[in-house]
């Protein structure tokens, strides 16, 4: 499922691009309502009101596709060293036979 957005860009970076261009517009958006505000213009309550809520909603969206685009390179990453990203419970338990067998060989000295 590849999402596609203006420019040709598929999958989540483009979603997170998507979504911080989103939060600077509504961030100047929020800007301009408020100079408007400073300046008397009173019936720029609404807007600066809604632009906040915007603003909220759209930090949270770019904060959400961080995290799965972070995730998403961690996976990748695994999966480009060798690994699936999951516990390989023998190897580990070979690891620690290993490491046993070598505090054994060297004795107690106690």
């Amino acid at each position: 499922m590849g999402m596609k957005f203006s420019g040709g860009e598929t999958g989540p970076e483009a979603l997170l691009q998507a979504s911080e261009d989103l939060y600077r517009d509504i961030a100047l958006e929020l800007a301009a309502a408020t100079q408007r505000l400073r300046e008397g213009e009173l019936d720029e309550v609404k807007a600066a009101v809604k632009a906040v809520k915007d603003l909220r909603e759209a930090f949270q969206i770019v904060m959400d596709e961080r995290t799965r685009v972070d995730k998403l390179r961690k996976q990748v990453a695994g999966a480009a060293a060798g690994g699936t990203g999951e516990l390989d419970f023998a190897a580990a338990r070979a690891e620690i036979g290993r490491r046993l067998a070598r505090l054994r060989d060297a004795g107690g000295g106690g």
